[in-house]
């Protein structure tokens, strides 16, 4: 039965979420049984892509994980850019406050946490500091490739910025994919950090492939009754879009890469924990943004990729103090004190704009 309460609280949380949304309750009531939901279901997610890990090995399960590590966010951005289309333009302001709030959400909770918690248990862990130099580099690139546009946006019109959103798109996800090929091709011995253990799997092949698809499904549903909640949520509360879409939204949609690199850093697992934390906040800048404005783009209005000068600076300043911490290959727990900090302090900015 301890083994199983996870199940019984995935399937119930999820039932709930549900029932609520069908029945038309109160927008409060929905979007807390639906954030609950999402927790779980994203645990179940990254349950799902470790088995299937397991099977595929190091390399190419670390890019399975940061994949649908990232499915709940761009689940929902996805969602939020069709309400956008069809006449709600204003979520476009959402879609880029939830990936300035997964970017920073990566980078200074998850990383935090992860550092905190793993430096209590163990005094300095260490990792390779040459994927940490390499990521931190990327991470550079896309605060520069959000920056540029911020700064050229007041003197183009829109058929320009659209233009200049897609190009700028086009190159980040070229980037992104010819890192890939660096990372896990040509310089895969070099950057390989310790080989995590990952243990008997808990499913077959076969079973894991078919959770992985059904967790992703119900991941969908549960964003989309979430997303149909948000405004009336907002407005009851008196919450700006660009705190629910920073804070509100990529907590809850960060929850399988929470639990994900805080049980490996606990396990002295720290190479793989700033893997999964840096390298989601890399695939949420350099791909998921990117596929977002070409999606919106298809759809038939472009999402810009002007991001707000609080969204930058949020985004600027987390890239900043990871890069600082993790530069020297090795981590104590008051580092992951500092980048909490700086969350706590952009939280209560945010809110109070």
């Amino acid at each position: 039965m301890k083994k199983n309460w996870f199940y019984i609280a995935l399937a119930l949380s999820f039932l709930a979420s549900g029932a609520a949304h069908y029945a038309h309750l109160n927008a409060t009531v929905q979007f807390i049984l639906a954030g609950l939901a999402i927790v779980f279901v994203a645990g179940f997610l990254g349950k799902a892509t470790e088995s299937v890990a397991h099977y595929a090995g190091d390399r190419l399960g670390g890019f399975l994980n940061a994949t649908f590590g990232n499915a709940a966010e761009l689940i929902i951005a996805i969602i939020l850019i069709k309400e956008a289309v069809n006449g709600n333009p204003a979520l476009f302001e959402m879609v880029k406050a939830s990936i300035t709030g997964s970017i920073i959400g990566n980078l200074l909770l998850v990383l935090g946490l992860s550092i905190l918690l793993g430096g209590l248990k163990f005094k300095t862990q260490v990792y390779n500091v040459r994927m940490a130099t390499h990521s931190a580099s990327l991470m550079i690139l896309a605060v520069v490739a959000l920056f540029i546009p911020a700064m050229f946006a007041p003197k183009m019109n829109k058929e320009h910025m659209d233009t200049l959103s897609l190009s700028v798109s086009v190159i980040l996800i070229i980037a992104y994919f010819l890192w890939l090929l660096f990372s896990m091709v040509t310089h895969k011995n070099e950057l390989a950090d310790e080989a995590v253990e990952h243990g008997e799997a808990p499913w077959s092949k076969g079973m894991s492939i078919a959770f992985l698809v059904l967790a992703t499904a119900m991941v969908a549903l549960v964003s989309e009754w979430m997303v149909g909640t948000l405004e009336e949520f907002a407005h009851e509360y008196g919450l700006t879009e660009l705190f629910l879409g920073t804070f509100v939204i990529a907590i809850v949609g960060n929850a399988a890469e929470h639990s994900a690199a805080i049980m490996l850093a606990m396990k002295n697992k720290i190479g793989a924990a700033v893997e999964i934390a840096v390298g989601s906040s890399l695939q949420i800048a350099l791909f998921v943004a990117p596929v977002l404005v070409i999606i919106s783009a298809l759809m038939g209005n472009t999402m810009d990729i002007v991001f707000t000068v609080y969204e930058l600076a949020a985004i600027g300043v987390a890239v900043f103090i990871a890069k600082s911490i993790t530069s020297d290959g090795q981590t104590e727990w008051y580092e992951g004190v500092l980048l909490l900090s700086v969350y706590i302090i952009l939280g209560f900015a945010f809110y109070l704009i």
